[in-house]
């Protein structure tokens, strides 16, 4: 914004009329044929490379059968380079070259890897003075334009590897984002490009060193244009996040270009672009190191609202396969959170209290009956027969044996064999008190007694009587039995005594019955972490191997070739989500919206990146989470002694002023003192309430029916005024009845809970009822903030009873 203020405050007076238009449009046209030109060429270059790509792909498939390990080796390095180039050349993008940077002779005359000069600094002789030695206009001198760059998705060389294209995330390309008018280094011009496929739409520019006069190829350097960023603010928006790549401002470049060692730390308030930007981020980490991430990028978002909203950035930047973006509802294989827990069941589900609780229900789960239809719990004797006289061990004996097995620190089904272990211990020491024959008693000699005890090992442990009992006593215990036999009231307050009070403990055992006796029944994202830590504290006994047919080539080069020719050809996402689902330890992980996670949630994303870099997106302002001092500590301990690097998003690109002004009423009143980020655009547009009809008060089926007809009717008049989407947050209570009052409505409107709105933006927002989202927990105020802050042109308030609202239809909460 303030590159397009002094780029024209700085130019020129011109006289208004037809005559003057005419010619801006015609330096217009101009420009656009100039960078259609270009960009015609670049596509006749991927062309080239495409059909290169594919030559190498049918060659190394022609290799079948080769005779040595080199060879293979090379044969397979060469598909995999192949197909992946083939791949980004393959994908299409809406504007593959987006951005050009003309630039003044540089300091020195080094050039990257890329083609590009190094230099940040123009040269000292760079800026002369103008003619008769004058400063040129506006007393700035003059200059020649150096070197032009265009800015594009992927980098593109010519056949003389001159660069036609920089990738966005080469060094060369960054004064494209961080150069402004107070900092210009190099940079003269600065234009965004718009094209469609093949097509050139557009050309925005803005006048970095408006005070020089600059030539490029004897001519003056024209302008075009009244500002990218304000251009690209007012696009309407659709169900799924556009990349920023072409409008990333210098602060967000800065965050996405951040050295990735340790823990780096962003927070900014809604609409700084803390989702896109940490979506680049993950990009630019792949592209500066891709074999330090090949352990994989671990993304995970708050919901699955916003995972579907954000998934396809990454490969609209020519990213996917190595990166994983998970709601935290979805973290742990085979689980996926369906549902919700209320408030309060939420605050005990989230403490790290239940961490304590978990492990003692671990062990406690043992005591549980162990096979269908058993009514009583484990076995209390143990009966077997050595040496041909019975051997018992009593239910006090099995009580001692258990509490000393459970005195390992193990998780719990791998001290299965501690238990197994203790068991024949017990009975062989049984066996020296009596006068059996072969009995313990009778070895004096040291190797004969460990003979004797092998002998009476292997055939104790191997009577369908002993394999029957251990698996009855000591059964093999999973996570979801586990959370099922906590929703037993009685059994769950014996297990959290002294951790929780009596009511938090019935309510977590109440909300537990959905699992059903089997435990498959839905899961809430709460429960999700809960599984998490119980597979934890549970272990996964150990599998014997898989039997693998092994190939003779195996013996004959000692090398496995693991993927076939056929592998490779097949769609490259199945691998990758394969990879993704087997995966569970990353090499770094990007934590968006991090303000709401609980403890346990935490913990859970710990265990995922105990050897990473981590990238920690957030704003307190907006948390959902009633206990952030308990979250912190939590964080910390999943983020450890890493060093941190902070930065602050200051800038709200979402929010016209007038949306943001009244979120900042609530803000005020959620986190007294807190600084809202700056809007840098107005509309005009106040935001609209709707007020209650005159006599609607009445029954509480009567004012539900007023409500409904309300919201729809705000909705279809917000559909008519906007080009993109609307979003309508209700509490998390009326998600169902708000789907229906928005029936047959169309595609482009969408319900949702307020906890659903977390990272999301429509064109326009319709929120209903803020006391009800403001009442639902104790962090009600917070959430209601991001509720008001989702719009990027306008925003309608419907009132509900609770409200309070007054003539003119504001609620309590937002009047002055």
């Amino acid at each position: 914004m303030a590159a397009h203020n002094a780029t024209h405050a700085s130019r020129k007076a011109r006289p208004d009329g037809a005559g003057e238009a005419e010619k801006r449009d015609g330096i217009r046209e101009r420009e656009m044929r100039i960078e259609q030109t270009h960009l015609d060429r670049v596509y006749r270059r991927l062309e080239e490379k495409i059909h290169e790509a594919e030559f190498l792909m049918n060659d190394a498939a022609k290799h079948v059968q080769v005779g040595t390990p080199g060879a293979l080796a090379e044969r397979d390095a060469q598909v995999f380079r192949a197909g992946v180039h083939l791949n980004r050349l393959n994908s299409e993008f809406e504007d593959f070259l987006f951005g050009r940077i003309d630039l003044l002779l540089g300091k020195d005359g080094e050039r990257g890897p890329d083609g590009a000069y190094t230099s940040i600094e123009p040269a000292d002789d760079a800026i002369r003075p103008g003619e008769d030695g004058e400063d040129g206009e506006d007393g700035g001198g003059r200059a020649e334009i150096a070197e032009t760059l265009h800015i594009g998705r992927i980098g593109v060389l010519d056949a003389e590897y001159a660069p036609l294209v920089i990738d966005w995330r080469a060094p060369a390309a960054a004064p494209f984002y961080r150069s402004t008018p107070v900092a210009p280094g190099r940079v003269v011009r600065r234009r965004v490009i718009r094209s469609k496929g093949r097509q050139v739409l557009g050309v925005e520019d803005d006048l970095l060193r408006p005070e020089l006069t600059a030539t490029l190829n004897g001519a003056e350097l024209p302008v075009v244009g009244d500002g990218a960023l304000m251009a690209a603010l007012g696009q309407a928006r659709g169900h799924t996040m556009r990349d920023i790549v072409s409008s990333i401002q210098a602060e967000q470049d800065l965050v996405i270009r951040a050295p990735a060692a340790s823990v780096t730390e962003v927070e900014g308030g809604p609409g700084t672009g803390k989702t896109a930007v940490a979506l680049h981020r993950a990009a630019y980490l792949l592209y500066q190191d891709r074999r330090r991430y090949a352990g994989g990028i671990l993304i995970v978002s708050p919901t699955p609202l916003l995972v579907a909203y954000t998934e396809g950035v990454l490969p609209s930047l020519g990213e996917e396969g190595q990166v994983a973006i998970r709601a935290v509802g979805s973290l742990v294989d085979g689980a996926e959170a369906t549902t919700y827990d209320e408030p309060a069941v939420a605050r005990v589900k989230g403490s790290s209290r239940m961490s304590r609780v978990l492990r003692r229900a671990a062990r406690g789960a043992l005591e549980l009956p162990a096979g269908p239809g058993r009514a009583a719990g484990p076995p209390e004797r143990l009966r077997v027969v050595a040496f041909g006289a019975r051997i018992e061990l009593d239910a006090e004996e099995l009580r001692r044996i258990r509490q000393a097995a459970l005195g390992g620190t193990a998780p719990v089904n791998l001290l299965r064999p501690r238990a197994r272990r203790l068991l024949l211990d017990a009975l062989w020491g049984k066996s020296a008190m009596s006068a059996m024959p072969g009995g313990a008693h009778r070895y004096t000699d040291p190797e004969l007694a460990a003979e004797a005890r092998e002998g009476f090992d292997e055939d104790i442990s191997t009577e369908d009587d002993f394999l029957s009992f251990l698996d009855a006593w000591w059964p093999e215990l999973t996570p979801r039995a586990v959370l099922a036999a906590m929703a037993d009231e009685k059994r769950l307050t014996r297990w959290s005594r002294r951790v929780l009070s009596q009511r938090e403990a019935g309510r977590l055992a109440r909300s537990l019955t959905r699992l059903g006796a089997d435990g498959k029944g839905p899961l809430s994202v709460h429960d999700v972490a809960l599984l998490d830590e119980l597979y934890t504290v549970l272990g996964a006994p150990a599998r014997p191997a898989k039997h693998r047919e092994v190939d003779p080539l195996d013996h004959l080069t000692g090398l496995e070739e693991l993927t076939t020719f056929a592998d490779r050809s097949a769609p490259r996402r199945t691998r990758a989500d394969r990879l993704e689902q087997e995966r569970v330890d990353y090499a770094h992980v990007i934590v968006d919206e991090a303000q709401d996670l609980t403890p346990m949630q935490w913990r859970m994303i710990g265990r995922r990146g105990r050897h990473a870099t981590w990238t920690v997106v957030g704003d307190p302002a907006q948390s959902s989470w009633s206990d952030p001092e308990e979250a912190a500590e939590a964080r910390t301990e999943a983020l450890g002694s890493r060093p941190r690097r902070r930065f602050t998003l200051t800038v709200n690109y979402r929010n016209p002023a007038e949306i943001a002004e009244l979120a900042a009423k609530v803000l005020a009143l959620a986190m007294p003192g807190a600084q809202a980020p700056e809007a840098v655009r107005s509309t005009g547009l106040v935001p609209r309430f709707a007020p209650m009809p005159d006599g609607s008060g009445g029954s509480a089926d009567r004012g539900a029916g007023d409500l409904a007809a309300r919201v729809r009717e705000e909705a279809r008049r917000l559909l008519d005024e906007v080009d993109g989407t609307v979003g309508v947050v209700v509490a998390m209570r009326r998600r169902a009845a708000a789907r229906r009052w928005l029936a047959g409505l169309g595609d482009r409107v969408v319900a949702l809970g307020s906890l659903e709105a977390k990272g999301l933006e429509y064109d326009a927002t319709v929120v209903v009822s803020p006391a009800e989202i403001a009442d639902e927990s104790p962090a009600g105020l917070r959430v209601l903030y991001v509720a008001l802050t989702r719009a990027t042109q306008r925003l309608t308030v419907v009132p509900g009873e609770r409200d309070d609202p007054d003539e003119q239809g504001v609620p309590d909460l937002l009047r002055d």
